[in-house]
């Protein structure tokens, strides 16, 4: 894509672009200012090509895929799009000349409150290997008005803000109003005979509203590939409002209603621990299906093809169960619209949609109270009902008199819809996303469904884009494969196997060490600068940055740092290398335990950092409000990659692959894709611990497995958790930790925290051990970036491509 031929050319557009949008000039420009015109600037050279890719696609009757996902973690987009426009480097030199910084600018841009953690934002690498890839590929996502929250800390309590990251004008979206879709909730259905005994059904009394298209653009890089990122927001129906304004008395009421239906776009994941929390989750589930669907269908008529071809042109994939809907609102499209019979409609449906499952874990795994569902969407409820009706007579001529087996597939059971189950039987294609979370749904978890479709079942080890988490995030490192390897692991990623030849390049391993070092060193100026703590940047940086969730096991990493104080204050002789433990990560508003374990590390951090005898070889840091541009900053500085989570619990991971790209070495149990690193990798290069998979469903099998028993029998342990609720320096002798105490042993443990408990201990202690030698440490690190292309998120969709949506690279 040309963009400018230099540096001057730039720099001429720009201050043009100064001039002509904001009626600014370089001296009474400011920041703000200079943000918008850039901006502005690279959409108008992307607009180009956004419609010659949508021109194309049509013209040549290219399969599209919607990707349907309730999250999209994109972060900031100015220097990614610069990145895949290759102009990067003009457009920085360019601002400079100008006395403007481009690093400046880009801290101008908000994190899109689009997301929360891997899952959007493995969505958000999958739209960029789409694009690269040339594929005809698009997201579908909600445009939330306010992101999940700002988190602060405040006396180590996570306080909840809102993300208004919409606050400022977002350069990137094009709201396209005359696309817009009409969706609605409740009312009444009617089915209708004819004289000829076909059933229509009149839907009455209902609630309408708008669903109006933000399109984003997703460039590709080094093409000329743009494809869209959707997002639906919701606003009133002319029509609707009016019927309610004819039937209110109070004016007042009239704007309830109107601000209840905006609700349904106004932020990420409501608080669904009560009914209206509930509906209203529901209510944004549905409305990005139905506004998805009914648009996807709206392009497909366009291309003027028999509505029996339309699986050869759409494939619908679902982003985990929150958008699972899409079947039975494909089937309501296809039959009460189109006038399809069940059997067809069912056979389309089908053949289109596929779905990623991300969990093993149970409360996951959606399902909806009955009466919920067929009040607020009438119809839906009705073909979820026949859908489950047929499958469930299906199951009888597969197993005959087999009651039970066929009550645990059913989608509609025990007063609930059972969204996983609805979206494993209206696909084509179910996936996991590494190959022991893949193993355990065909083995445990879903065993009777793939007894049922065994074809049905296959494996997608999640990836990530090399562009955005190296190319970008760590130019240095990039600049220094090119100079070792050449360009080639650009479009080609594996090449980064080229290394290995190199890893006994003494020359080569120092420089890696001195990049890293940099980068620690950038990182802890930007921690003292934002959060006023000293940190020494020769120390090891482990880092454990994800959603602070029981089964990632935030707590584990806080009860060693807990014990190395000990250590230390206890035993004179007793040193380690100096360690700086980074934790960034927020609580769900309603997750009270996960909100505890923050408490706990702020209360670790302010004691180790304040204690003279210790916080020279010991710094604890929790940097609030974890996003996409945080990570930027701290993976490229990262030594130690904590990927802890209990052994079968974690499906993927991706953070372990970012981390891994960087030269990070792993610590970590064998669980998720930490098993396929440790592969690649070998024992010498990654820190295994903990139990095994199959030994944490013995033990949940069997319930043989005693926490008390572990603290009566280990000292260590026993003294830290007397510590949680005795007087101590962590617990200041109040009972705010009371809860993890009795987690831990009231209630046995749940994740096995104490289980593993010694083996990490012993695991960090070999961490210990090996830092100190830098050749040896560095040589771990390129080993790990060497491997890590295979996590490329290009490879894993030219297997989505290939394998499940059936799709080829188009010409632009």
């Amino acid at each position: 894509m040309y963009v400018f031929s230099g540096k001057e050319e730039f720099k001429q557009a720009f201050s043009e672009r100064l001039e002509t949008k904001l009626g600014k000039n370089m001296e009474t420009a400011t920041e703000d200012d200079a943000y918008r015109a850039l901006g502005s600037l690279l959409q108008d050279k992307i607009n180009k090509n956004w419609m010659q890719t949508n021109q194309e696609y049509k013209k040549n009757k290219q399969k599209q895929v919607y990707y349907f996902s309730m999250e999209f973690l994109i972060g900031r987009l100015i220097g990614n799009n610069l990145l895949n426009l290759q102009v990067l480097q003009t457009v920085k030199e360019g601002l400079q000349d100008l006395g403007l910084s481009l690093s400046i600018l880009e801290e101008r841009e908000n994190d899109a409150g689009l997301g929360n953690g891997g899952l959007g934002r493995l969505a958000a690498c999958f739209l960029d290997s789409l694009a690269t890839l040339g594929l005809a590929g698009h997201g579908y996502g909600l445009r939330y008005k306010y992101g999940m929250f700002h988190q602060q800390l405040l006396d180590g309590q996570q306080m909840e803000l809102p993300d208004d990251w919409l606050a400022q004008e977002y350069v990137w979206e094009v709201r396209r109003p005359e696309e817009t879709i009409e969706v609605r909730f409740g009312g009444h259905v009617y089915p209708i005979e004819d004289s000829l005994g076909a059933l229509s059904f009149d839907h009455s009394d209902y609630e309408q509203l708008k669903a109006v298209p933000y399109d984003v653009p997703v460039v590709g890089y080094n093409n000329e590939t743009v494809n869209t990122l959707r997002l639906w927001s919701a606003e009133p129906s002319v029509d609707d409002t009016l019927v309610k304004a004819s039937l209110e008395d109070h004016y007042g009421n009239f704007l309830d209603h109107r601000r209840s239906l905006t609700s349904i776009t106004e932020y990420l994941y409501p608080d669904d621990s009560n009914e209206e929390g509930k509906e209203l989750r529901l209510k944004q589930e549905y409305f990005l299906v139905s506004s998805g669907v009914q648009s996807a269908v709206r392009s497909f008529e366009g291309l003027e093809l028999p509505m029996s071809t339309f699986s050869n042109q759409v494939a619908l994939h679902i982003n985990d169960t929150h958008p699972a809907l899409v079947i039975p609102e494909l089937m309501r499209v296809l039959m009460d619209e189109k006038g399809i019979g069940w059997d067809e409609a069912w056979d389309l449906t089908q053949r289109s949609v596929s779905y990623t499952n991300h969990t093993t874990l149970s409360e996951a795994l959606e399902s909806w109270p009955v009466d919920l569902v067929r009040r607020l969407l009438p119809r839906i409820f009705m073909i979820i009902v026949e859908i489950n009706e047929r499958f469930c007579q299906s199951l009888w001529k597969i197993y005959p008199g087999d009651f039970d087996r066929i009550a645990t597939l059913a989608i509609v059971a025990d007063g609930q819809v059972k969204m996983a189950h609805l979206a494993i039987v209206g696909s084509h294609s179910v996936n996991g996303v590494a190959q022991l979370h893949t193993d355990i749904l065909k083995r445990r978890e879903m065993k009777n469904f793939y007894r049922t479709f065994p074809n049905r079942f296959n494996n997608k080890t999640n990836g990530i884009t090399h562009r955005r988490w190296l190319m970008y995030s760590n130019q240095r490192l990039s600049k220094t494969i090119t100079e070792a390897i050449g360009e080639e692991w650009i479009k080609k990623p594996d090449c980064l196997q080229k290394l290995l030849l190199q890893q006994d390049d003494a020359a080569l391993l120092d420089q890696l060490y001195d990049i890293k070092q940099q980068n620690k060193e950038e990182l802890a100026v930007w921690v003292k600068k934002t959060d006023g703590i000293t940190i020494d940047s020769s120390s090891i940086f482990d880092v454990h940055i994800k959603r602070l969730h029981g089964y990632k096991r935030q707590l584990l990493n806080a009860m060693h740092i807990m014990y190395l104080y000990n250590q230390i204050k206890l035993n004179r002789s007793f040193t380690i290398k100096p360690r700086t433990f980074f934790f960034a990560a927020k609580a769900a508003p309603s997750y009270h335990y996960a909100k505890k374990v923050i408490k706990l590390i702020d209360r670790i951090a302010a004691v180790v950092n304040n204690d003279s005898d210790v916080n020279d070889q010991l710094k604890v840091v929790f940097l609030p409000n974890y996003s996409v541009s945080t990570a930027e900053r701290i993976i490229p500085a990262t030594n130690v990659s904590e990927q802890i989570s209990l052994a079968s619990k974690e499906a993927s991971g991706t953070g372990n692959m970012k981390l891994m790209m960087n030269g990070a070495v792993t610590l970590g149990t064998m669980d998720g894709a930490n098993v396929e690193i440790h592969e690649l990798v070998g024992d010498a290069n990654i820190y295994t611990f903990g139990l095994s998979a199959e030994e944490v469903h013995q033990f949940d099998h069997n319930g043989s497995y005693s926490s008390r028993g572990i603290y009566e029998s280990d000292h260590r342990i026993r003294f830290l958790l007397d510590q949680l609720i005795l007087f101590s320096p962590f617990s200041k002798g109040d009972n705010v930790f009371e809860e993890i105490y009795h987690a831990l042993l009231t209630h046995n443990d749940e994740f096995f925290v104490l289980k593993d408990f010694a083996s990490y201990v012993a695991a960090q202690q070999k961490i210990n051990r090996d830092y100190p030698f830098k050749r040896q440490w560095s040589k771990k690190s390129l080993i790990n970036i060497a491997h890590s292309g295979t996590f490329s998120s290009d490879r894993t969709i030219q297997q989505y491509a290939d394998d499940i949506w059936k799709i080829k690279p188009a010409t632009i």
